[in-house]
């Protein structure tokens, strides 16, 4: 008899509350932050404020990540899973109102980074509560729709500031209450969390970055891919003298393929493993940025497009995957702590260096920088696959 046809139906309910808890508390937060960014860029930009300021105001958020990440595994031991989400939910809570009360550009950027220092947390441990509490038969999906569900928190962010606009307290108290949510959500579900138990293994940041290098990279060229292609499209559109509205709908398009596609990966990934699908996805987000210059100006851009933004982001959903499969206990939390510290690197990493490449060879840099992330990443994977 298996560990999971000795699991009662009351312990079925009970994961099943725990996870929808979790899953509920990272989409509100994710919906927060999807507000703050377009909020605080529109509001800037009113004031006359420098583009240039405003990407560093804005890169304040995930160096914020960057920098907590190293402190994570040690505060989930010393306070315990769910006191650090709560703690950290007020404290966004907190730092977002100290954003609203003011408008001067250089309080904002430390108060920005705290934003991010506090948010960090909180999905380093419910990333870290839902592998664990996960069935191992289940894992891709579940993972899929997790991400999936957080990739559309993310994008209603934006879309809730065309209901109350920019101006004035509304949107800064959706995302306070958003905050908020979080951490009454993790407070209602407490007792259904699992503990984090000691294992023995790597329990930091620096002590997991040597064990999984291969997972980390991809880490960051997921979060590459998607700076990099929010940030620079309309600039690569440009150059085909393309209307603003389709490149935005081009965006629209690749954020949809993020979120829709991420459940079929995940359901690919239990069926092929997860090293495998996840090949899959970087020779797909390869062979697409290859085909972009092609097919730009024509229909296939759109099926193109979509595809590239379910694949590009699947290689973080695998991430999670592999690092269930590979990782319990500290260092399972140590691991997703890494993982911000990659993903936050990415971001702040990938829109500069592919800003770079543009201005040295033109607009077909940008496929060219996405392709050369891509051709790293799979020889990588080829690699690890080929070690016995």
């Amino acid at each position: 008899m298996t560990a999971a046809s000795m699991t009662s139906p009351r312990e079925e309910r009970i994961a099943w509350a725990a996870m929808a808890g979790i899953i509920a508390t990272v989409t509100v937060f994710a919906v927060a932050q999807g507000l703050t960014y377009p909020l605080l860029s529109f509001i800037l930009e009113r004031q006359g404020t420098a583009s240039s300021l405003i990407g560093v105001s804005a890169a304040m958020t995930p160096l914020g990540f960057i920098l907590s990440a190293p402190f994570i595994p040690a505060l989930s031991r010393r306070l315990g899973g769910a006191r650090l989400a709560i703690a950290c939910s007020m404290l966004a809570a907190l730092a977002l109102v100290a954003i609203a009360c003011t408008r001067d550009t250089l309080v904002w950027m430390p108060l920005r980074f705290l934003l991010g220092f506090f948010a960090n947390p909180l999905y380093v441990v419910s990333e870290t509560w839902l592998i664990s509490i996960t069935p191992a038969s289940r894992r891709g999906r579940i993972m899929g729709l997790y991400s999936s569900i957080v990739s559309a928190g993310f994008a209603l962010g934006p879309l809730s500031l065309r209901l109350v606009g920019t101006e004035g307290w509304p949107p800064f108290l959706i995302g306070i209450a958003a905050f908020v949510l979080c951490g009454l959500v993790v407070l209602a579900v407490s007792r259904r969390l699992p503990d984090i138990p000691e294992d023995g293994r790597a329990s930091s940041v620096g002590g997991f970055l040597a064990q999984a290098p291969p997972l980390l990279f991809a880490v960051f060229t997921a979060a590459a891919f998607e700076q990099i292609l929010l940030s620079l499209f309309a600039v690569y559109g440009a150059a085909f003298d393309s209307a603003e509205e389709r490149i935005a709908s081009l965006i629209t398009c690749f954020i949809a393929g993020n979120a829709m596609l991420q459940i079929l990966l995940g359901r690919i990934a239990e069926q092929w493993g997860a090293t495998r699908t996840m090949l899959f996805c970087v020779l797909a987000c390869l062979t697409s940025c290859l085909l972009l210059p092609l097919t730009f100006d024509i229909w296939l851009i759109w099926p193109l497009i979509f595809i590239w933004g379910g694949v590009s982001f699947g290689i973080y959903t695998l991430s999670l995957i592999q690092l269930g499969e590979r990782f319990t206990g500290q260092a399972l939390i140590a691991g997703n702590a890494a993982f911000a510290f990659a993903w936050g690197i990415g971001g702040i990493v990938g829109s500069p260096a592919a800003g770079l490449a543009m201005q040295a060879v033109g607009h077909h840099g940008l496929p060219f920088s996405l392709g050369l992330l891509s051709f790293v990443l799979a020889l990588l994977l080829v690699v690890r696959r080929r070690r016995p």
